[in-house]
């Protein structure tokens, strides 16, 4: 079924703090129209999904946060990638395009096995699913920009712990990115690095990922317009078959990302 809208607002529950909160891969809907044609094995439990992380973050509102979650699959059409199909890294690691035709690993998504989408139906998902994601991105931070002066938007993302067409090793705790220090002010990037780093967590800084397409399109830090990404594995807060929500780990891992946005509220004020 075709939502009005292809993502959820979530407005603050208390007095508003000039922090967006962006989930672009949660969704796992996938349009009546196209349905059929993917494999219903894999629609049914979408792999690529960063499972749950709505979840763990949806005390954002309750912290004055505005929060943003995308409605449809990203095997639909990847919100956090290039409009062009880019690539965003060039070490040779696996980059799904704007509408996959396959997972991570490689395996098809369509029943008819396409080694790609066709151009005219990728143009079209991008006008349905796509544009309104980041034209809603924009008006909300415009929106605040407006009512504070400076804003951050907060993307949120989460990994299996290990994947072998990225990676061979394990990915690190805790992967900030800021596309290099272009997408943020130094203040920002430093009073997250060192509250991320005040926990048992291992950290790294723009390696192996660096910010997709919304932290490099959305972080402006000369327009006050400020952008970060953070990714996890998610055993870090789902268990050890990356199936199940872990509530005790999530609630650790809730506990160190609102004491990160309380010390980002101050540094905004």
């Amino acid at each position: 079924m075709l939502h009005e809208e292809p993502f959820k607002i979530y407005r603050p529950t208390v007095p508003a703090v000039p922090i967006l909160v962006s989930v672009p891969h949660c969704g796992v809907a996938f349009p009546r129209d196209i349905r059929s044609q993917y494999k219903t094995s894999l629609i049914e439990a979408p792999d690529d999904t960063d499972w749950f992380v709505d979840r763990l973050y949806d005390f954002a509102p309750s912290m004055g946060m505005t929060m943003i979650t995308a409605i449809y699959s990203r095997w639909v059409i990847d919100l956090n990638r290039d409009p062009d199909s880019k690539p965003l890294y060039s070490d040779g690691r696996i980059i799904t395009a704007l509408c996959p035709s396959t997972t991570f690993l490689g395996e098809p998504l369509y029943i008819d096995n396409r080694k790609e989408v066709a151009e005219a139906e990728v143009a079209r998902r991008h006008t349905l699913y796509y544009q309104p994601y980041h034209d809603k991105i924009q008006q909300l931070l415009d929106e605040m920009r407006a009512a504070f002066g400076t804003v951050l938007l907060w993307d949120c993302h989460s990994i299996r712990q290990v994947v072998t067409t990225i990676q061979k090793e394990k990915f690190p705790d805790l992967i900030l990115g800021d596309a290099d220090g272009k997408s943020a002010a130094p203040n920002l990037i430093q009073t997250t690095l060192d509250i991320l780093s005040s926990d048992s967590f291992s950290v790294s800084h723009n390696h192996p990922f660096k910010g997709g397409t919304i932290t490099r399109t959305f972080g402006k830090p000369a327009e006050n317009q400020h952008a970060l990404q953070l990714e996890m594995p998610k055993v870090h807060y789902m268990d050890d078959t990356e199936i199940y929500y872990h509530e005790g780990r999530a609630k650790h891992m809730q506990q160190l990302l609102k004491r990160n946005f309380q010390h980002l509220i101050s540094q905004l004020r």
